[in-house]
C-alpha cells in the first residue's frame, strides 16, 4: 500500500506540473489541433488548442513506476521490483501511445486534421498487439503462473473457454486473435470517447480506480496467500503491481484533467487516448477480466455501439441516421446540451458502469466463498 501511494502522489505531481510546461513549448512550436469541419460548429473555437497532452500521461507513469519501485528497493532491497506483468503493460501502452503521437504529429506537421492513413495506423496497431499477446504467454513465475493464459476470462479463467483446445500451437493464434480483438475495441472505445474536454480523461480514472481496488483484492485473496478466505482465489501472476500502476494512472490522469477540464488547455490527442486503450486492454488480460471489461469499461462500449448503429443503419437505410451525429457524446450536444453538462453527465454514467463492473467482481467471489 505504501508503494501505491509513492506511486500515484508522483504521478499526481510529475502531471500537474508537466502539463502546463508542455503546453508552454507546444505553443512556442505552434502545435495546435486542427478541427474537422464536419464536427459541432461550438468545437471550431477549439481550434489551435495544444494537442498530444497524452505525452505527459504517459512519461509521467513511466517516471512514478519506476520512482516507486527505486525507492522500495532502497527501504528494502529485497522488494520484488519490476514485474512482468508491469513491464507488458507499459510496453502495450508506450506501444499504441507512438502509434497516436505519430498521428498526431503528422495532424499538427501537415496542419490538418488527418494523420496516419487507415492501413498505416492498423498495420502499427496490430504490430505492437501481436508482439504484446506472444510475451504475456511467456515468463512463468516460482508457481508456474504466466502473466496471461488461453482461457478467456470474466473474473477469473473460466476452464472451460480455453482457446488451446486445438492444441498448443492453434491455441496460442486464437489468444493473439482474441487478444488483439481487445486492444482494437478498448483503444478505439477509448478513442471515440475523446471528444469533448475532459470526457475521456474523467472516465479513464474511474476505469483505472476500478482495477486498482481489483488489484488490491486479487493480492489479498491470492491462491496460496495466507489471507486468501474459502475457494474463491485468483490465480493472478503479479496483481500488486498491476494495482500500482493502475493508481499511477489514475493519478496521472487527475493530474492531466486540472489542464484539461473545460475550457481545455491541452487535448490528450490519440497519444493519450490510444495510450489509455492499451493500458484499458493489458489490465483486463493480465488481471484475468476480459469479458469484465465490458461492463467496467461499459462507457467505451456504449459510444462505439453508437458509431457502428449510426454507421449500419446510414448504409442500410440508404442515408438516414439514429443519432444527430455519432460519436454519442456529439448527438447530445446538438440536442442543445452545453459540452459541460454532457460531460459530467457521461462521467455519471461511467461511475455507474464501473460500480456494476466491480459489483460482479465482488458477487463472484461471495459466491464462490
Amino acid at each position: 500500500m505504501i508503494a501505491l501511494l509513492i506511486g500515484a502522489g508522483v504521478a499526481l505531481l510529475v502531471a500537474l506540473i508537466g502539463t502546463p510546461l508542455f503546453i508552454r513549448f507546444l505553443v512556442a512550436k505552434s502545435y495546435g489541433q486542427f478541427i474537422r469541419d464536419d464536427g459541432p460548429t461550438s468545437h471550431h473555437t477549439k481550434r489551435g488548442t495544444p494537442t498530444m497532452g497524452g505525452t505527459v500521461v504517459v512519461a509521467a507513469v513511466l517516471i512514478s513506476y519506476f520512482v516507486t519501485h527505486l525507492i522500495m528497493w532502497m527501504m528494502n532491497p529485497d522488494s520484488a521490483g519490476p514485474s512482468a506483468s508491469g513491464l507488458l503493460l507499459l510496453f502495450l501502452m508506450v506501444g499504441m501511445g507512438f502509434v497516436g503521437f505519430l498521428d498526431d504529429f503528422i495532424k499538427i506537421s501537415n496542419k490538418r486534421s488527418l494523420g496516419l492513413n487507415a492501413r498505416a495506423k492498423l498495420i502499427l496497431q496490430a504490430a505492437v498487439g501481436i508482439i504484446f499477446a506472444v510475451l504475456v504467454l511467456q515468463f512463468p513465475n516460482e508457481d508456474g503462473l504466466r502473466p496471461a493464459s488461453t482461457q478467456i476470462s470474466l473474473v477469473r479463467d473460466i476452464p472451460w473457454l480455453d482457446l488451446a483446445f486445438g492444441g498448443t500451437v492453434a491455441g496460442a493464434i486464437l489468444f493473439v486473435l482474441w487478444s488483439n480483438l481487445i486492444i482494437t475495441a478498448a483503444t478505439n472505445g477509448v478513442n471515440l470517447t475523446d471528444g469533448l474536454d475532459g470526457l475521456a480523461a474523467g472516465a479513464s480514472i474511474m476505469v483505472f480506480g476500478a482495477y486498482t481496488i481489483m488489484g488490491i483484492w486479487q493480492n489479498n485473496q491470492a491462491c496460496g496467500s495466507p489471507r486468501e478466505a474459502g475457494s474463491g482465489c485468483y490465480q493472478v501472476r503479479d496483481p500488486m503491481d498491476l494495482a500500482l500502476l493502475a493508481a499511477i494512472l489514475s493519478a496521472a490522469l487527475v493530474g492531466f484533467l486540472w489542464w484539461n477540464t473545460s475550457p481545455a488547455k491541452i487535448f490528450m490527442g490519440d497519444t493519450g487516448s490510444l495510450a489509455i486503450g492499451g493500458a484499458v486492454a493489458a489490465f483486463a488480460i493480465l488481471s484475468r477480466t476480459e469479458l469484465l471489461l465490458a461492463f467496467i469499461g461499459g462507457l467505451f462500449v456504449l459510444i462505439t455501439l453508437s458509431v457502428i448503429i449510426q454507421v449500419g443503419f446510414f448504409k442500410l437505410s440508404g442515408g438516414k441516421r439514429v443519432f444527430k451525429m455519432a460519436p454519442l457524446q456529439h448527438h447530445f450536444e446538438l440536442k442543445g446540451w452545453a459540452e459541460v453538462t454532457v460531460v459530467v453527465r457521461f462521467w455519471i454514467l461511467a461511475g455507474l458502469f464501473v460500480a456494476a463492473g466491480l459489483g460482479i467482481f465482488y458477487a463472484e467471489w461471495v459466491v464462490l466463498l
